[in-house]
């Protein structure tokens, strides 16, 4: 399949945009149905706001379809962040219990895990997953894990895709170990949407899942969605309580006062411009085997073995070791990314794990094998020039 034209998308063309997973991309069709909401909102301010929640739930029930669940499970948030927030206030964990998370957990998530167990006086612990550990092996690793400080688990929080390792984890297996040891699982599955066909059917028996719709799908930024299970969904309230309060989830969330949810009612144009213009299955398998084939051509650019983090690879997003000792910290790898940003034109992921970096490759439909060619052919020059 070719790969759609850039131009589809309002981003510069001056640039090699390889890093689709942190920030997504909207297409122009959807920018325009942004817009005209947007001047309608500006219109007749009183109108739209009143007129609003019945909006949002149409669209709310656009997205539950296309995530394959029922709309009475779906709540939109601003971002898969909000939603584990949102999660985490409505539990009452037990003190002396504890919260179990992987060494991949998405950084603002650990934080907000953190606060919410200190909160609460339980107890945080942190699972050592190996990047080349296979599904079933991390499915073994929890089911070893859970209990086994001999502390209740009141919670497991784990990745479906990780942001910065690029791991798919076997979320269902997981759920039904935490289940049986008696514990609660939220799934943050911020990069799934879009790139796994059906993710809600993927995390199992799973509590509660969240999910962006940036990423993958296009959406505009601003538009994710919370899914729960069964009566505890009912224990879920928006992050800031408004004039939705007394209804029952999910329409408590359709209203945020006058918090601006054109984003919300604009996502499901992204939605369809993807299936109108390509299908999703075909959509899915141009971007795993583009991700599969610039890993190949980086790793060769730099003399790197992949087997190391070949264990349980996302479908769309691939890792390349960079050389030891570059990228070892968070800031070293900020300033990698901008460097060439700055002296390539090329826009990619740089990440680090356990002090060592990685370049962190996500493909969308914009993307072509020449972006990744280019910066293979250019990485190894700008590395030295960094390490000099």
């Amino acid at each position: 399949m070719s790969s759609q034209p850039l131009d589809a998308w309002a981003l510069d063309p001056d640039v090699r945009h390889l890093n689709h997973g942190s920030f997504g991309a909207v297409p122009r069709v959807t920018l325009d149905e942004l817009r005209a909401l947007r001047t309608e909102m500006e219109s007749n301010p009183c109108r739209w706001f009143r007129g609003l929640p019945e909006r949002v739930a149409r669209a709310r029930a656009d997205i539950a379809r296309y995530l394959r669940v029922a709309p009475d499970g779906l709540a939109l948030v601003p971002n898969a962040s909000a939603g584990v927030s949102t999660v985490l206030g409505s539990l009452e964990l037990e003190p002396g219990s504890e919260v179990l998370l992987t060494d991949h957990s998405y950084g603002a998530v650990t934080m907000g895990v953190t606060r919410a167990a200190e909160r609460a006086g339980a107890h945080v612990r942190t699972l050592h997953i190996p990047l080349d550990a296979t599904p079933a092996e991390i499915a073994a690793l929890f089911a070893e894990a859970l209990g086994a400080t001999g502390r209740p688990t009141s919670l497991v929080v784990v990745d479906q895709i990780t942001s910065a390792t690029a791991r798919l984890f076997p979320v269902a297996d997981i759920a039904a170990h935490a289940h049986a040891a008696g514990a609660l699982v939220l799934v943050d599955g911020a990069h799934a949407p879009g790139m796994l066909a059906d993710p809600l059917a993927d995390a199992g028996e799973a509590d509660f899942w969240v999910g962006n719709l940036h990423k993958w799908p296009c959406a505009p930024r601003g538009t994710a969605a919370l899914v729960a299970r069964g009566e505890r969904a009912q224990r879920l309230h928006p992050l800031t309580d408004s004039w939705g309060a007394p209804y029952p989830f999910p329409e408590r969330f359709d209203q945020q006062g006058t918090v601006d949810l054109a984003p919300w009612l604009a996502a499901p144009r992204s939605l369809e411009f993807i299936e109108e213009e390509f299908g999703w299955d075909a959509a899915r398998r141009h971007m795993s085997e583009l991700a599969g084939e610039a890993q190949v051509l980086l790793a060769e650019a730099l003399g790197v073995d992949t087997a190391p983090v070949g264990g349980s690879p996302a479908p769309a997003m691939r890792l390349v070791p960079l050389p030891e000792g570059v990228a070892a910290d968070q800031d070293a790898a900020h300033a990698l990314g901008r460097h060439l940003a700055d002296t390539l034109g090329c826009e990619t992921a740089v990440t680090t794990w356990n002090g060592r970096g990685f370049l962190r490759l996500s493909a969308h439909l914009y993307n072509d094998r020449k972006g990744y060619a280019y910066l293979a052919d250019q990485l190894p020059t700008a590395l030295a020039a960094t390490t000099a």
